[in-house]
C-alpha cells in the first residue's frame, strides 16, 4: 500500500476564520483590481478610435481613482492594510484588453473588441462590489456598505454607458464588414 504524503498548502494568506476575514481578503482583491485598472485604462483610451468611447474610458479612469481612495478610507476605518493580495482575475481581464488593443482590425472593429473587454471588467467589478457590500451589511458595517453601494452604482453606470457606446460602434463595425 502506498504511503500518502500530505500536501502542504501554498497559500500566502492566513486562514480565513470568519466572514470578517473573508471580507478583508475580498476588499484586498478589489483594491488590487482597481489599481491594475488605473494603470490599464490610459492604454485603452489611447488605443481607441471613437471619441465617445475615449471619453467614456477617461471618465471611468477618474472614477476608478476615486474607487481606490474609497477603498483606502475603508481600510483605514477597519484598521487594516489594503495590500497583500493580487487580483488574478483582473490580471487576466487586463490581458484580454491588451490583446484587443493589439488586434489588427479596422478601427470600429477594434473599438468594439475593446468595449467587450471593458464590459467584462465592469461585470467582474459589479460582482465583486456586490459581494463585499453584502458582507458589510451582514457584519453591521452600514457606513461601509453604503460606500460600497455608491461604487457599485458607478460601476453599473459605467457598464451601461459602454453598452450605449457599443450599440453604435457594433453597427459601424458590422457595416465595415459589409463594405469589403
Amino acid at each position: 500500500m502506498a504511503t500518502r504524503i500530505p500536501i502542504k498548502s501554498k497559500s500566502k494568506t492566513s486562514k480565513l476564520k470568519n466572514l470578517r476575514d473573508l471580507f478583508i481578503e475580498q476588499l484586498r482583491d478589489i483594491y488590487s483590481a482597481e489599481n491594475q485598472l488605473v494603470k490599464a485604462l490610459p492604454k485603452l483610451a489611447k488605443a481607441v478610435d471613437a471619441d465617445e468611447l475615449k471619453r467614456a474610458i477617461e471618465s471611468h479612469l477618474e472614477e476608478t481613482k476615486g474607487h481606490v481612495e474609497r477603498l483606502e478610507e475603508i481600510f483605514s476605518e477597519l484598521e487594516e492594510k489594503p495590500t497583500g493580495k493580487k487580483c488574478a482575475a483582473m490580471e487576466g481581464l487586463v490581458q484580454e484588453g491588451k490583446e484587443a488593443i493589439e488586434e489588427d482590425a479596422e478601427p470600429a472593429v477594434k473599438d468594439a473588441g475593446i468595449i467587450a473587454a471593458a464590459q467584462r471588467v465592469e461585470h467582474y467589478e459589479i460582482a465583486a462590489y456586490g459581494t463585499v457590500r453584502t458582507y458589510a451589511q451582514l457584519l453591521g458595517l452600514e457606513d461601509i456598505a453604503e460606500t460600497l453601494q455608491a461604487t457599485l452604482d458607478e460601476e453599473g453606470a459605467a457598464d451601461e454607458k459602454l453598452g450605449e457606446v457599443a450599440e453604435g460602434l457594433n453597427l459601424e463595425a458590422n457595416q465595415e464588414e459589409d463594405e469589403e
